[in-house]
């Protein structure tokens, strides 16, 4: 478990849409507010995943080769597939002239409610299933099991919370250091975006295949 919610956390966290728009709510007005409410509901939707996922296992992974164990890897290799699918409609895209959504030029207008609607929005819900996939399958009877779906949400969460601190901290900086990570992330979009995708695509779908025949 530990190591695929790593992997998952990761590619979360480092997903360049959703933090795309992130650094563009912290340039508008009030950015650092509406900055902390799209955190919220980002760990909002995370743990609510993983809440959902608790309350229907209790904690206990189903048996292996029973039908919920054979189910929760079937979502894996889909989650897998799909990530190999964007990667390769990224890749025909790539150089392509490419418009921003009508949205992003209105978040000086979002409301701190908005904001957190943002982030559900904008959440990449084939990794989130994943990683739902991925404790389905784990024994929660430590508090190191616990704390490490804390650190899960943590880590995948991580590239935000670190950008909200370095804004509130020093404002100043912040403003420059943005815009330039928002330049390097719109010309290295395609890029990030394929190598997150084709990589943990690969793992995702490769191991679980793995144990779905083994």
């Amino acid at each position: 478990m530990v190591l695929d919610l790593l992997l998952i956390g990761l590619a979360i966290t480092l997903e360049p849409f959703p933090l795309s728009a992130f650094v563009l709510i912290l340039g508008a007005e009030r950015g650092a507010i509406k900055g902390l409410a799209f955190i919220l509901g980002w760990l909002a939707c995370l743990v609510a995943v993983i809440a959902a996922v608790v309350l229907a296992t209790g904690g206990e992974p189903p048996a292996q080769n029973t039908v919920p164990s054979d189910a929760a890897l079937a979502v894996k290799i889909a989650a897998g597939l799909v990530l190999l699918v964007l990667a390769w409609r990224q890749w025909r895209r790539m150089g392509r002239p490419r418009q921003p959504p009508a949205w992003m030029a209105r978040l000086d207008r979002l409301s701190l409610w908005a904001a957190a609607g943002l982030a559900a929005f904008l959440q990449p819900w084939t990794l989130v299933a994943a990683g739902a996939a991925t404790i389905v399958q784990a024994k929660l009877s430590t508090a190191g099991d616990w704390l490490t779906l804390v650190f899960y949400c943590l880590l995948a969460t991580s590239s935000f919370l670190y950008l909200e601190l370095y804004a509130v901290f020093s404002p100043a900086a912040a403003g420059g250091r943005l815009k330039q990570l928002r330049t390097w992330l719109d010309t290295h979009l395609d890029q990030v975006t394929i190598a997150i995708f084709l990589l943990l695509g690969f793992w995702l779908a490769g191991k679980s295949i793995y144990l779905l025949v083994s």
